[in-house]
């Protein structure tokens, strides 16, 4: 429990850090989409392979994921990071974040990622509403997250208890 509770603190120290230092939005949404993968399990994450987080729509957050995630290895997986430029490129990820400039498309890849474990990663109001796992919301010049618990189901995931505290729940 406590060490929940140290996990917990130090996220929310990181987060408030990186705001604080005025830090790039592109850097605080790729840190903490990379953070969201320690607090959510996949149905397959025990199995050896790539874990895939895709991107679309946002080149600074692609690149910034890929110098800093690329390669590294969550348990028996490997980091590889993929950019999409629509929706109809996009192939099997562990996780689609999808950009506010590109939420017109969000339909699209949430149909084609459907209940197949993707955790999808939203920048536009409204979109947790409509079937994101998790989507950035700005509340009182804060960035905060927001987490639709039947979209998680739906995607066949789990998310700790540490994020869900730390959410809005839809």
């Amino acid at each position: 429990m406590k060490a929940i509770k140290s996990i917990i603190f130090i996220f929310v120290l990181f987060v408030r850090s990186a705001i604080a230092q005025e830090r790039p939005l592109h850097e605080i949404h790729t840190m903490m989409v990379f953070n969201f993968t320690k607090y959510v399990q996949w149905p397959n994450q025990d199995q050896p392979g790539d874990f895939v987080i895709g991107v679309v729509g946002n080149e600074d957050v692609f690149k910034t994921l890929s110098a800093w995630y690329s390669g590294k290895t969550k348990g028996h997986k490997t980091y590889v990071i993929k950019k999409f430029a629509s929706a109809n490129e996009v192939t099997d990820c562990a996780v689609v974040y999808i950009d506010k400039s590109k939420s017109s498309e969000f339909e699209s890849i949430n149909a084609k990622v459907k209940g197949k474990g993707t955790l999808v990663v939203t920048d536009r109001n409204g979109l947790a509403s409509k079937g994101s796992c998790i989507n950035f919301r700005t509340v009182e010049d804060k960035l905060r997250i927001e987490l639709n618990q039947k979209a998680i189901e739906t995607a066949n995931l789990k998310v700790s208890s540490a994020l869900t505290s730390m959410a809005i729940l839809i």
